[in-house]
């Protein structure tokens, strides 16, 4: 079995590099600095391990900077720390190794020790963390068949040999002289040869490295990306996606913002419209219960299936509690992808230190057409308030101020309407627009009461017209509904 190890970056500004890097391995180390504990890119790297990976191993590094005479004390109290923070992610009882690669560092090397002595260079935990990584290695179960799908990391020339592609091919398989297309630049090429460590091999399947050589391409414009069976990547430009908050983000995630969302090594920009299922009154909760929620939560995968016909209500922004929402994601710049597939939306621009910047996290289940866009029932809710100027008769009332000077009130006849006080409370039921009234007024008629005309009056004294509807945030038409 060949392991490969991909180095994330740890400086906050490649967050886009940790999350294309994520996408690409089994299994998370979280190297943590055991002097420092969890700072603020380790925490947004373990909120991407989380969404992304099953199984985690942390490193607790430097353990030679700390004095020894107290050092097991020091690793201990840290563990516990760090097992405090993992105890409301899926990595609860992820294994813990205390390490130092190179004891005294540069010192060391330079030949002279912490304390000034000649010190000895032998590694602390290495053995121990070699038998935990193979503790957790389960043979892959790889699929060489079907579409290539090959994440592309680096690209640069070779003089006289032509432009190498490396990356990992995350489906299906690569052979020489096998053709395939780069999405993004529009071109095709066919596979000039191709190496696994230095070895030239033929074949390269599911979850290899390898270096890829071809011919009359411009290494300069392509650095990271996508090459794959030509044909089998979409260019998604508007994309329904189920959605969750990262409920390390502190903001609320709202319907109509901007966020940079990350799909593999591509980070565009997007609005977002965020939505869900028609919500009932829920039971409440504890602190204790609202824990133990949001930790199940987590670990409960996103929905991948999506029911068209279905009608979904609008939401001004995520719930950070609910299992089951979606989002339509309009991009600024096409994203390269096969779908489904994972993607996180983040603030990358945030100022704000010691803040995580990443938002939320989907899986994207489809690409929308327009058509497909306005088709969706999605539905605001709306709600206009009149006044009842007169009692009529028995039945009508003579009602003012529900709708905006110069509205076409015509739209709304036969729209159903009701009486309530001033905390909202029933008070008649039953109403309908009848017929407009001059300019900017008209009737209503509450047939079904038996209050008789004093009954009416009464009812109406302090009472506020009400007229409930729904409309569908992409029907252009603006058609309104009222169950």
């Amino acid at each position: 079995m060949q392991i490969t190890l991909v180095d994330c970056p740890g400086h906050a500004s490649l967050i886009r590099t940790i999350i294309g890097g994520s996408q690409i391995i089994d299994i998370m180390m979280l190297v943590i600095d055991v002097n420092k504990g969890i700072q603020t890119q380790t925490a947004e790297c373990l909120v991407i391990g989380e969404i992304t990976k099953d199984k985690m191993i942390v490193v607790l590094n430097k353990v030679d900077m700390l004095p020894e005479k107290d050092r097991a004390e020091k690793i201990t109290k840290m563990q516990t720390r760090i097992r405090k923070t993992l105890a409301s992610t899926k990595f609860a009882d992820a294994p813990m190794v205390a390490v130092a690669a190179k004891p005294g560092g540069e010192l060391v090397a330079a030949g002279e020790a912490m304390d000034g002595s000649q010190g000895g260079t032998e590694a602390i935990g290495m053995v121990e963390l070699v038998s935990t990584i193979k503790a957790m290695i389960e043979m892959p179960d790889r699929h060489p068949d079907g579409p290539l799908h090959f994440a592309v990391d680096h690209c640069f020339p070779i003089k006289g040999q032509g432009t190498v592609l490396t990356g990992t091919v995350l489906s299906g398989s690569l052979s020489i002289g096998q053709e395939i297309e780069l999405p993004e630049l529009k071109q095709t090429r066919k596979v000039k040869s191709m190496q696994m460590f230095k070895q030239p091999v033929k074949l390269a399947v599911q979850g290899d490295r390898v270096g890829v050589c071809v011919t009359q391409l411009d290494a300069k414009a392509l650095e990271r990306g996508i090459a794959c069976t030509p044909g089998h990547m979409h260019f998604v430009h508007v994309a329904l996606l189920s959605a969750r908050q990262i409920r390390f983000f502190k903001s609320a995630c709202k319907t109509g913002s901007k966020f940079h969302f990350t799909v593999g090594h591509t980070t565009v920009m997007g609005t977002v419209t965020f939505f869900g299922p028609p919500k009932g009154e829920a039971p409440p909760m504890d602190a204790e219960a609202k824990a133990k929620a949001a930790v199940a939560l987590a670990r409960t995968p996103l929905p991948d299936s999506f029911d068209a016909a279905a009608n979904y209500e609008f939401q001004d922004e995520l719930d950070p509690e609910s299992a089951e929402q979606w989002a339509v994601l309009q991009l600024e710049a096409p994203v390269t992808c096969h779908l489904p597939c994972m993607g996180i939306g983040s603030h990358l621009d945030s100022e704000k230190e010691n803040t995580c910047r990443l938002a939320f996290h989907g899986l994207m289940v489809r690409s929308l057409k327009p058509e497909e866009l306005r088709a969706l029932k999605i539905y605001k809710h709306k709600l206009k308030e009149g006044q009842v100027e007169r009692v009529h008769d028995e039945t009508t009332l003579i009602c003012k101020n529900l709708f905006q000077p110069g509205t076409d009130m015509n739209l709304f006849l036969g729209m159903k309407v009701q009486l309530e006080d001033s905390v909202g409370k029933l008070v008649l039921g039953g109403g309908r627009i009848d017929s407009t009234f001059g300019k900017s007024k008209f009737k209503c008629v509450f047939a079904d009461h038996e209050l008789g005309l004093a009954g009416l009056q009464e009812a109406c004294k302090g009472a506020r017209l009400k007229l409930r509807f729904k409309r569908f945030v992409f029907d252009e038409t603006k058609k309104m509904v009222q169950d």
